[in-house]
């Protein structure tokens, strides 16, 4: 057993940094007020660039932060389910069923995060992008906006067991590798990487990612 180092600072940064965003947007959203539905709109256009940041990072990011590495067929995810209660040695990256919860989680957040753009309460809150779309229309994803809020509330809570389940069953220490980015793993290739090409590729893709959410929010 080794340290190996699994997730890249762009990978951890988001993580952490989408965590506080949606406590914003849990307490903002569920308490009201002028002041704290202004912090409401905008915590939501963070976690919007923060989620495309991730598809893009999916993409050509870090080798274990790319969907082409952890997402599974039906045949492995089944074959990890009916493990789950044995004690095997940790998986490196996100494990078969662990990459069902990362793209549910996603989706459901560019769910939310888009719908917020059209939402209309009736009252004092507008989305920027409600004048592209019909009163009818814009009621419509105000009542998906509202109700899909307690999907990804389910999903979080889910996550949150399942990381428990791994920490203390399986002494998967997931808690500490999502910090440091390494785990104890065995018989993994260490995967060369450099942290300049990390970070500035993990910057330029947030910078095109915000860029892009200020343009869609101010410009059309």
């Amino acid at each position: 057993m080794r340290k190996i180092r699994i997730w890249d600072i762009p990978t951890r940064l988001f993580h952490w940094s989408l965590v506080i965003l949606l406590s914003v947007s849990f307490y903002t959203g569920l308490s009201g007020g002028f002041v704290e539905m202004d912090y409401h709109m905008l915590s939501g256009y963070c976690i919007l660039s923060l989620v495309l940041f991730r598809i893009l990072w999916g993409l050509f990011g870090g080798y274990y932060a790319r969907f082409t590495t952890f997402i599974k067929g039906p045949t492995r995810i089944i074959q990890h389910a009916a493990s789950l209660l044995k004690k095997e040695p940790p998986y490196p990256g996100h494990n078969p069923i662990g990459a069902l919860s990362i793209i549910a989680i996603l989706l459901s957040l560019l769910l939310q995060a888009s719908t917020g753009l059209f939402a209309n309460d009736d009252i004092m809150l507008e989305g920027p992008l409600t004048h592209l779309v019909s009163y009818d229309t814009s009621r419509m994803l105000t009542g998906i906006h509202k109700t899909n809020i307690w999907v990804i509330a389910s999903l979080a809570g889910l996550h949150i067991v399942a990381i428990l389940f791994y920490q203390f069953y399986k002494k998967d220490r997931l808690i500490v590798a999502m910090f440091s980015g390494k785990k104890m793993l065995n018989d993994v290739e260490q995967h060369q990487v450099s942290l300049v090409r990390e970070l500035l590729l993990g910057s330029m893709t947030l910078t095109l990612c915000a860029s892009a959410v200020y343009a869609i929010v101010n410009y059309l």
